[in-house]
């Protein structure tokens, strides 16, 4: 099974334009929110009356999903994990909204988002990572996380990993320049 620095590396090789890591930061969040407000729907009570997170299938897949940062890593994991709290948080406003907002919201986000990502990788002049692993859907939200920390100069041992794995020179100038 791949480590955390394997899938950043792999992940990291396929954005060294700045332009395209900067269109990340804005497409990834809005899908994420996207995915998790359309999955907000249905939603089942657990019995918690006044409050409570629903079980919904977006708690499924976050539920899902924090077990894999989790296991790659336990202070990403956690970061990641309350990033999904937020999202499944907002989901569950929007979700609450008539159906119309519901689906505006989730659709429009997710539309923008990806027009938002494709626009970086036509920058980058190379197809997204998840074209040749699927598992690059999780890593995307995984290696923002990985690059704000590596900003603020944490995690330099997995900075530095990657950094060597790939080749120092353009991993390490465009997180220098960001």
């Amino acid at each position: 099974m791949k480590t955390l620095t394997d899938h950043l590396t792999q992940y990291a090789a396929y954005h060294q334009d700045q332009r395209n890591v900067a269109t990340h930061f804005v497409g990834i969040p809005m899908i994420v929110l996207a995915v998790t407000t359309l999955l907000s729907r249905p939603a089942w009570s657990m019995g918690m009356e006044g409050g409570g997170l629903p079980l919904t299938p977006a708690l499924l897949l976050a539920i899902l999903s924090s077990l894999f940062y989790l296991r790659l890593d336990l202070r990403f994991g956690l970061a990641m994990v309350a990033q999904l709290i937020v999202s499944l948080w907002v989901s569950q406003w929007i979700a609450a909204q008539g159906t119309a907002v519901w689906l505006g919201w989730g659709i429009g986000l997710f539309v923008v988002g990806w027009i938002i990502q494709f626009i970086g990788h036509y920058w980058e002049g190379r197809k997204p990572a998840f074209v040749d692993d699927l598992v690059g859907l999780l890593v995307g939200p995984l290696f923002l996380t990985a690059e704000v920390a590596f900003a603020l100069r944490l995690r330099q041992d997995v900075k530095a990993e990657i950094d060597r794995r790939i080749g120092a020179g353009a991993h390490g100038a465009r997180v220098a320049a960001a």
